[in-house]
């Protein structure tokens, strides 16, 4: 058997073991411009922010999320889900700058059912991808390989966010 080592979760697994408050209403909370970096928060809107996913399906994976707790879109105000969908066209427009993709997957997943990992706090991905990026450790392996870690996505797509 083979195995492929990814130590960096295991800062993931043992900082959430317990924890029961929502993951974007902590970083909402914790709104320390000078932690953004730590936090990998590109951007804080007017009620909602950017931030890079930790888990990406690729490089330059986003997630643009309300700073209210609310479980589903239809919960919203038209004023945060028109902010959520300008932060979503800005950030694409970054990485289409930076990472020049021939696509984009942009979703939600609303509920446990729909595969929500956080469940009761909705959120709208971003992703960037490229023709054949699904290769086979993805496939056969369950595995993927990112070209760059995340502190170097954070400081490419930062610069667009200023």
């Amino acid at each position: 058997m083979d195995f492929l080592w990814s130590p960096w979760r295991s800062h993931y697994v043992a900082g959430t073991q317990g924890q029961t408050e929502c993951l974007f209403c902590r970083l909402a909370r914790e709104a320390a411009p000078e932690a953004d970096a730590e936090r990998y928060i590109l951007f804080r809107g007017l009620l909602n922010f950017v931030v890079l996913n930790r888990y990406p399906y690729s490089s330059g994976h986003v997630m643009i999320a309300p700073y209210a707790h609310l479980a589903l879109l239809g919960e919203a105000d038209k004023t945060t889900t028109d902010e959520l969908m300008d932060l979503t066209k800005r950030a694409q427009r970054a990485l289409g700058v930076e990472y020049r993709p021939d696509g984009y997957n942009l979703g939600m997943n609303l509920g446990r059912a729909a595969g929500a990992g956080v469940a009761d706090h909705f959120h709208q991905h971003l992703l960037p991808r490229w023709v054949g990026d699904a290769n086979f450790m993805t496939t056969v392996g369950e595995t993927r390989v990112l070209p760059e870690d995340l502190a170097e996505t954070y400081w490419k797509l930062k610069r667009h966010f200023s």
